[in-house]
């Protein structure tokens, strides 16, 4: 069985290209800045990466699998959480 591929940057790219779309023209065709629709390879941009991959035909999170599934954070860790919050009765 074939591995699936993994697509990079130049893959994207080359897949536009074939199809005669450029980012800038992308963009452009669905209300987006340019500018703003070029950083995809540097900002994640949720709207910028769902154009691309409906134009391409693919999930977006085969197009980009770093940033897939969304990982959501949390500011304060569990240990330090309850050590405030004892902290906070003792005073």
């Amino acid at each position: 069985m074939a591995k699936p591929k993994r697509w990079d940057r130049h893959d994207i790219l080359g897949a536009l290209r074939r199809r005669h779309m450029t980012l800038t023209k992308l963009a452009q065709m669905n209300g987006r800045s340019p500018g703003g629709f070029r950083t995809i390879w540097t900002r994640p941009n949720r709207e910028n990466e769902a154009i691309i991959a409906t134009f391409l035909g693919e999930k977006v999170e085969e197009l980009f699998p770093d940033r897939y599934p969304k990982k959501t954070s949390t500011v304060l860790s569990h240990e330090y959480n309850s050590e405030s919050m004892s902290t906070q009765e003792a005073a």
